[in-house]
């Protein structure tokens, strides 16, 4: 069984308890006020295993599944089985991790802020993939086909856009820093990926 099957049951198992336990919601979600006054920084990681609601993990776990399989393929195809597991482990949960910190440091003297959700992990592996197939065709909202690495540069702008108009609970910042997590990492173990990206790049302009 592949670890990106693992987290996508293991998310939905917790995410389903604590729709039902309020309480168990509460001890998982990302609260920095309280991260930084009781020290329970494991809530930079436990956050991203519970959503809001079922539409929220439904979306979240369905972009995972779909490309965390190929990442993972790829990053054991390089490493090997135990050894690119490992990475894809440290892929996915430093950029939830990651994606917490930018909102920890602005809120951390804020007790009315929470925030939840695999968002931040499954931009880390978004991108992951970007980088190794820049031009496969993706379907944005199910329908409109584009390039990946088109949508990647829509996706980070309108994130921007969205978090400096900062008129939503939506953890914005999250989604760029996992982005940056998952494009730095993957770049620093698979070196060889950016002349094969900018190749590909270079290839389709001149072409």
């Amino acid at each position: 069984m592949s670890i990106t099957l693992i987290i996508t049951l293991l998310t939905v198992f917790v995410s389903w308890q604590a729709f039902q336990n309020r309480s168990l919601f509460n001890k998982l979600l990302h609260h920095p006020f309280t991260e930084s006054r009781e020290g329970q920084y494991y809530r930079w990681i436990s956050s991203g295993f519970i959503h809001n609601d079922w539409l929220h993990l439904g979306i979240n776990m369905l972009v995972f599944y779909q490309f965390g399989g190929i990442v993972e393929s790829i990053y054991r195809a390089h490493f090997g089985d135990l050894v690119g597991t490992i990475y894809f482990l440290i892929l996915y949960l430093g950029s939830i991790v990651m994606g917490d910190l930018p909102s920890y440091y602005k809120h951390r003297n804020d007790s009315w802020y929470s925030a939840v959700g695999a968002s931040g992990g499954v931009a880390g592996i978004l991108f992951a993939y970007i980088l190794f197939s820049p031009f496969s065709t993706m379907l944005i909202y199910g329908i409109i086909p584009i390039y990946s690495v088109i949508a990647g540069i829509l996706y980070i702008g309108y994130e921007q856009w969205a978090s400096r108009r900062a008129k939503d609970n939506i953890g914005h910042d999250a989604h760029i820093w996992g982005a940056i997590f998952g494009l730095v990492f993957t770049a620093i173990i698979v070196p060889r990926v950016l002349p094969f990206f900018w190749e590909q790049v270079i290839e389709k302009i001149g072409g």
